[in-house]
Parts: structure tokens; C-alpha cells; sequence
């Protein structure tokens, strides 16, 4: 998926809404842990959990900001990247063991990866953030299963060797399998309830010449994510 041209406008616009937002989110945040530390007087137990709360809805704001200034500077082409020989089975280890845990349900994710190691040359802790993001956001909208595959393979891309990640359920991986590369689909970066996660996420994966892809046939919870081989 080839990045389109940038507007100079969209990441100043990003950068200085991260300015505007913090500042009195900032303010808010202190209020709030000062009232909880009763600097202004005792609380009782239904003002503290209100606040409690209040804290929480701000810690969350203030996350998604961060995400919003990293999407600027990822958009810029400022975001600092530090690259390295590795090896990607490790990355996706690390990225499943960093799932956080779902609220309500158990949602198994099973590693298939390569008996050979799979060198790239990737900034490990972008990278496996990137990787992780997407995990959690399929897991997350997983419906019809309670087990998801993240399965390793070598593959081309852009006529180079490259390494393929596929991610999803039996089926969606079925359906990966049979897909031709002209049927690829966009991946739906702009999907409720992950912030700014995907966005990131996939200009991480095209800052490292990659790519990434929905599942075919209109499946949600599945992707295709391409890195070239190191």
C-alpha cells in the first residue's frame, strides 16, 4: 500500500492540536490528583470514587494525545527510527506478550512462526509496538472464534525477499491463503476503540518499507502484514 503524498499542513495541523489539547488537560489532571491528595479538604467515599474516575477519563485523553503527536510526527517523516539487524520471531513473542488483558473474555493467541530465523533490519521497539497494536485490535473485534493465529512465512514483495505475517482466525487464514495480490484490500486503520493505534501502526510498517492489508472478502478480524526480509 504506497503512502500518498504528503501535505505539509496535516502534521502541523496534528502538532499543534497536541499543544492545544495538553496544556489544559495538563491543568485538569493536576486539579484532580490534588483534590485526591484532599489538598482542598476531606473527601468522602462517593467524591473519591467520582474523582477516581474523572482521573481515569483523563489518563486516557492524555494517551490518545501522545498517540496524536506521534501520527504527526510519523506524518512529518521526523518520527526517530532506530534501526537494527534483528530477527522478527523474537518481535512477535514480544508483541503477544504484551497484549493487554480483555475485560470480559479469554481470547487465545497462538504464535506459528518460522523454524528459520527471520532477519530484518527494523527498529525492534517500533516495530513490536506496531505489531502488538494490531493484534490487540483484531482480538478485540474477534467474534465468531476464541483463538487467534499469528502465523510467519517467506514471501516477495516489491520483487525482494520479504517476510509475511497473517494474522486471524482458521478461516480468515483460509481465506489469506487463496487471496491473489491484485484482490488485496485496504486495512481500516481508522476503526472506534483503538485511538490512533492502527494509524500509527501501519506508517511504522511503511517506514520499514512494509505493508499491511485487511483480510478478503470484508472479514474484520484479520490482516497481512509484508516487512522486507533484512
Amino acid at each position: 500500500m504506497p503512502d500518498a503524498p504528503l501535505d505539509a499542513r496535516w502534521p502541523k495541523i496534528l502538532s499543534l492540536s497536541v499543544h492545544e489539547f495538553r496544556t489544559p488537560l495538563t491543568v485538569v489532571a493536576g486539579y484532580i490528583r490534588m483534590l485526591l491528595k484532599e489538598r482542598a479538604g476531606p473527601l468522602s467515599d462517593q467524591q473519591r470514587r467520582l474523582l477516581e474516575e474523572a482521573e481515569k477519563s483523563c489518563a486516557r485523553l492524555s494517551a490518545l494525545v501522545t498517540e496524536v503527536s506521534e501520527l504527526s510526527n510519523l506524518e512529518a517523516r521526523t518520527a526517530p527510527f532506530n534501526r537494527q539487524r534483528t530477527d522478527l520471531n523474537p518481535l512477535l513473542r514480544a508483541a503477544v506478550e504484551q497484549l493487554p488483558p480483555l475485560p470480559e473474555r479469554e481470547v487465545d493467541v497462538e504464535l506459528r512462526l518460522s523454524d528459520a530465523p527471520s532477519p530484518i533490519d527494523a527498529d525492534p521497539v517500533r516495530l513490536t509496538g506496531a505489531i502488538a497494536s494490531v493484534i490487540a485490535a483484531l482480538r478485540r473485534e474477534l467474534v465468531a472464534a476464541d483463538r487467534l493465529i499469528v502465523r510467519t512465512r517467506a514471501t516477495t514483495h516489491a520483487g525482494a525477499g520479504a517476510h509475511e505475517v497473517t494474522i486471524g482466525d482458521p478461516e480468515t487464514l483460509a481465506a489469506l491463503d487463496d487471496e491473489s495480490p491484485e484482490t488485496r484490500d485496504i486495512f481500516d486503520e481508522w476503526r472506534g476503540g483503538v485511538g490512533l493505534s492502527l494509524a500509527i501502526a501501519r506508517r511504522v510498517f511503511n517506514a520499514h518499507g512494509g505493508a499491511i492489508w485487511a483480510a478478503p472478502a470484508g472479514r474484520k478480524t484479520g490482516a497481512r502484514i509484508v516487512l522486507p526480509a533484512g
